[in-house]
């Protein structure tokens, strides 16, 4: 199965200080156990890395590039997402709604994900299957 991975579940599995590190290893371990596809967008990427660079530094991103990365594959977002992605924020007009939020909906509608790794609940508001 192909399960998408978004930026709060690579940072409660990077943060041990987390509230969902916990939970977050223990699907990591999982996942990698098993046989799902991981995948991820270059935006969360974008995201993941300011957030980790910002908040624990330049070797937290070092860690994520280099340990956890080579098991993801990483979709590139072109114009057909990235358009119908802003619309979409637009369209909701909520504050705390992610333009990386919006793009993580496209890509997973686009590629056939259902399934997320996340603690975003943004993600079952859009239907989808949401891990933990």
């Amino acid at each position: 199965m192909k399960i998408f991975v978004d930026t709060s579940a690579f940072y409660a599995l990077l943060d041990r200080a987390d509230t969902n590190h916990k939970k977050a290893n223990a699907v990591w371990i999982g996942m990698l156990n098993g046989e799902d596809t991981l995948v991820t967008s270059n935006y969360v990427l974008v995201e993941s890395f300011a957030l980790l660079q910002s908040r624990h530094g330049i070797e937290a991103v070092r860690v994520f590039q280099e340990d956890i990365l080579p098991l993801i594959n990483v979709q590139f977002v072109d114009p057909e997402i990235h358009r119908p992605s802003v619309a979409g924020l637009m369209a909701a007009s909520k504050r705390n709604l992610s333009l990386v939020d919006c793009v993580s909906f496209e890509v997973m509608r686009a590629s056939g994900i259902k399934a997320v790794f996340t603690f975003d609940p943004h993600f079952k508001e859009q239907g989808f299957t949401v891990i933990p």
